[in-house]
This record gives C-alpha cells, structure tokens and sequence, in this order.
C-alpha cells in the first residue's frame, strides 16, 4: 500500500502525504452504533489537569526524589546537562547516514569520549555502538566468541549465567547462537563458587556477571570467580549497571 501513498505539499508550505482516491474505501456505519444525541464532555479548568498529571508523576518513584540501587543505569548516573548538550539541534539533526566529511564536529566528540574513557579506566579501547544493556550484552558476547575463533577454539560455545541475572542475560546468549549454563546463587544470594567450578571446562566461552548483581549485593568472590574462569580459558563479560 505504502508504494501508491501521494507526495503533497499544500498551498501554506505543510508536507503530506495521502492516498488515490481509487484506494480510499467508504463504509457505512450501522444505525445500531449511531449516537443519537450529542456527546457531552466534561469540563475541567486548565488547573485541575495540571494537578491531576502532576499529582500521577509523584505516584513514580524517580532519580529526582532519591536513590534507588537497581534499574536503569543510563537513567540512573547520566547528570540532567547530559541530556540537555544530547538535545542540541546540531546533535539531533544529523543524519546516520550523513557523509564522514560534513560529520567531523561528532566523530570528534566520539573520539574524545572514547579518549577519557580509556585514561579513566585503563582499557585499551572502546565502543560506542551499543545503544542499550541488552544490545551492550550482546556486543560483548560477540567479542568473547570472536576471541576463542580467532584462537580456532570452536569448541566454547558455553557461557555461564548467574541464576540471579536479568533475563536478558540468558537471552542473548542465546542470540549470539550460545548455550547459557545456569550457576547457583549462595543463600546470601552471590555466585556459589563451589557450583562455578564444577561447571568449568574447556567448552566454557565465559561468563556473564552483573556486580553489584541483579538483587543488588556486591559479588565480592569477584576476583576468585575470575581467577577461575581465566584458568579455564574462558572470559568475563562484566556488567556494573546496578
């Protein structure tokens, strides 16, 4: 249907679009299902919908009224001028697939963000390609299994996968054409070390781990969990949104 839609732009300058007239079909409504009186709406004064909207947006707990361990770390750390310098028309009017010579003034601001991030951390590099969690979990778990081809290690195509961990874990192991391998929670709800071992071997890819983990306790078998894993060849695909 789209390909028939008709290019217009009307006498005041506004855009549109719209359908042959050949396309547009009539329909006639049943009597049964005609209003045989005027509608009557209620009346409210600008006020009372200001308030009744405003007093709906405090039913939400939010970043702006307190802290909260879990849930979204972009919404959780970015300061509010982060935001703002992202809304800037010279920022949101670029085009993806807008040409490397008239897209310097970004590329620059990538090259300087990856830059700092790299001083602070240590690290050797960074992507920006992932736009979400899931998508950044993804994006790592495709550099793990890249790792282990490019060793010719085709036999690792096992991750393991903490039972406390969101779903989208497991999820996109599976994504990444992987098999998730469940390890068991301790009862003070950390990664049972003990459960980990005996999951270790050589079809082992990695492991996936949020830390603080997903209910929010600090994984601190952190540097055991990887000592073992590297053992065994595997790598870590580390998570700290919480």
């Amino acid at each position: 249907m789209y390909d028939k839609l008709i290019y217009e732009i009307s006498k005041d300058g506004k855009v549109g679009y719209s359908l042959p007239k050949s396309d547009i079909k009539e329909y006639s409504l049943d009597d049964k299902f005609a209003r045989k009186a005027d509608l009557i709406m209620p009346e409210v004064s600008e006020l009372d919908v200001i308030r009744h909207f405003t007093n709906l947006s405090k039913k939400n707990y939010g970043v702006d009224e307190g802290f909260y361990p879990l849930g979204s770390c972009t919404m959780k750390y970015n300061p509010k001028i982060n935001d703002e310098m992202a809304s800037l028309k010279k920022a949101t009017s670029i085009h993806p697939l807008q040409p490397v010579e008239v897209s310097q003034g970004s590329l620059e601001i990538y090259h300087n963000v990856v830059k700092g991030l790299c001083e602070v951390t240590g690290m050797a590099d960074f992507s920006l390609n992932p736009f979400a969690g899931a998508h950044g979990e993804l994006i790592g778990l495709m550099i793990m299994k890249e790792y282990h081809l490019q060793r010719n290690d085709t036999k690792r195509t096992k991750v393991i996968v903490p039972d406390s961990a969101h779903g989208t874990n497991p999820a996109s192991v599976t994504v990444c054409n992987m098999e998730a391998i469940e390890v068991k929670s301790n009862k003070d709800g950390r990664v049972n070390v003990e459960d980990l071992k005996s999951l270790l071997s050589d079809e082992v890819a990695g492991i996936m781990l949020t830390n603080p983990n997903t209910l929010g306790i600090f994984e601190k078998d952190i540097l055991e969990i990887a000592k073992l894993v590297h053992e065994c060849g595997g790598r870590l695909c580390y998570d700290g949104a919480n």
